[in-house]
């Protein structure tokens, strides 16, 4: 049945070459197969199609047929309950590098209808976990004055001179910079400006359109730039059924703009800058693996932080919405002492069970009670945790529950700058140097306390390779002290914040963690 419909697909396709009627003639074929219309109708249209003129323009009895027909085609799947589903526009991504967290750009372009917004969709979908906003270049459209929509459809909408290029940019910059946009709204069907939508800046932006890599000051904002490459046939078949169903244009309107815009400019400027993307996708939202490696790329930059790149012993653990929330919590000013508490616990538990994770492990067959054997891996058990008093009590509790009967140190050092540290008290487990040590102090800023604790670790045999500093913020001035002097110790942590004011205190921070830990705050919150 189908079969026979592409053997005439392919003794049409001889013949695409010869004249600009049977190249869409070709394409009627290919877009009434892809809207699923029946062998019948479609060999009917196809033999009246000899009537297409060879300026490219169709008769009034073609189009009265094809616009009859896909009538007759929707409304019989309506009638059966099923759902027409009409493909959505292709999309791009981008984000960018913030000194606090990771803020990656992508961009998705590709030809019209090729399935962008459709890959943009399942990246959303599976960045679930993180903040993910999409801005169309299509907002962009420069609005016509009172009188030109009635002569739209002699308007090229696919040249790069019918977007607002500043405007795209400014709003992009200023999401770069952490600042909220307003971004227009461009309604296809009176082609006016709807009332603009507030956009906040977010951890991975997607910027989706079909020029987005034409522009050389686009694409010099993006850290990904992505290419959605599809058949021509079925990026005219989309098309078609975009603009019919969502737009309520008719096809012979679709058509003439498809040959004397739409494809001219996908030739001069869609499909020259290919050359300018990191990733090209064949298929679309049908190419799971590429979508997949693409996500993945993802996770791992927005952990990555740049401190990362320069020192492969620090460990920031992946940030979910949850843990922005619980550092939300703990960071605002206004939370109380239960709720500090309980949020603080619950984040130190996760890096807790996370630094856990980097300990020398064997691997171990165990018999399950059904009698199968199930390998695993048992982690050392020589452990023991040392706490900086007193903000790294707090993190007692937490490895105590992880690890059953783990020993746990103590060390106290007094100083305000570094050349007063003094080490006041210490009392470690004997046999310490014959153990992997967890250090635990929740705030790393300037890292003098970290450098005299470590010191005195490793004045008591403990191997700098088996210390595994935990914390939940840190200073980039305190990595560095710590990882230039250390680079065989493990740091692990939650977040890495900004910097340090004029008195060392860790900016944004959470203020002083052990006073709002343990109740001493002299002054209560707001």
């Amino acid at each position: 049945m189908l079969t026979s419909s592409y053997l005439f697909a392919n003794r049409i396709n001889t013949e695409i070459k010869k004249d600009t009627a049977n190249q869409l003639n070709c394409a009627i074929f290919f877009i009434l197969l892809n809207l699923g219309i029946r062998n019948a109708v479609v060999f009917d249209i196809m033999s009246r199609s000899s009537s297409i003129e060879k300026n490219g323009q169709m008769d009034s009895e073609m189009i009265a047929a094809l616009n009859e027909n896909i009538k007759d085609h929707l409304r019989a799947q309506e009638s059966n309950g099923s759902e027409v589903k009409v493909p959505r526009k292709q999309p791009f991504i981008i984000g960018k590098s913030f000194p606090s967290f990771f803020f990656l750009r992508l961009r998705v372009t590709g030809g019209t209808a090729s399935g962008k917004t459709t890959v943009c969709d399942i990246i959303i979908t599976q960045l679930h976990d993180q903040r993910v906003i999409l801005v169309n270049q299509d907002s962009f459209y420069i609005t016509f004055d009172e009188d030109t929509p009635q002569q739209v459809h002699k308007y090229n909408f696919d040249h790069p001179d019918a977007f607002n290029t500043e405007l795209l940019l400014s709003c992009m910059e200023k999401l770069k910079l952490g600042e909220a946009v307003e971004i227009p709204n461009y309604d296809f069907k009176k082609h006016k400006m709807l009332p603009s939508r507030k956009v906040n800046p977010s951890d991975v932006i997607i910027l989706e359109g079909i020029l987005v890599l034409h522009e050389p000051r686009v694409r010099d904002l993006m850290n990904m730039k992505i290419f959605v490459d599809t058949d021509s046939d079925l990026r005219l078949a989309r098309r078609i059924q975009r603009d019919t169903v969502q737009r309520g244009r008719d096809i012979q309107s679709v058509l003439n703009q498809y040959a004397e815009f739409v494809k001219p400019s996908f030739e001069e400027f869609i499909l020259p800058s290919k050359k300018y993307a990191d990733i090209v996708i064949p298929r679309g939202g049908d190419n799971d693996v590429a979508i997949d490696l693409i996500v993945q790329h993802i996770r791992t930059k927005l952990c990555q932080h740049d401190l990362c790149k320069i020192y492969p012993n620090i460990c920031v653990i992946h940030s979910t919405l949850q843990i922005r929330e619980m550092h939300t919590r703990i960071r605002d000013v206004r939370t109380t002492k239960h709720d500090f508490v309980f949020y603080a616990d619950r984040l130190i538990r996760l890096v807790v069970e996370h630094g856990l994770g980097h300990l020398p492990f064997t691997e171990k067959q165990i018999v399950t009670p059904t009698g199968n054997v199930y390998t695993g891996v048992a982690f050392c058990r020589r452990l023991c945790g040392v706490s900086v008093i007193r903000s790294g009590e707090s993190m007692e509790n937490a490895l105590r529950a992880c690890c059953k009967g783990i020993k746990i140190g103590k060390i106290l050092i007094h100083g305000e700058c570094s050349n007063s540290r003094q080490l006041i008290y210490e009392k470690l487990p004997e046999d310490i140097s014959g153990r992997r040590v967890l250090l635990l102090d929740p705030v790393l800023a300037t890292g003098n306390s970290a450098v005299k604790a470590i010191t005195l670790l490793l004045s008591k045999g403990v191997p700098e390779s088996n210390i595994i500093f935990l914390n939940l913020i840190a200073a980039p001035e305190g990595m560095h002290a710590v990882c230039r002097k250390f680079p065989l110790l493990r740091i692990v942590t939650s977040e890495i914040d900004n910097s340090l004011d004029k008195d060392s205190r860790v900016l944004p921070g959470m203020g002083q963690f052990g006073d709002r830990y343990f109740g001493t705050d002299r002054v209560p919150p707001p």
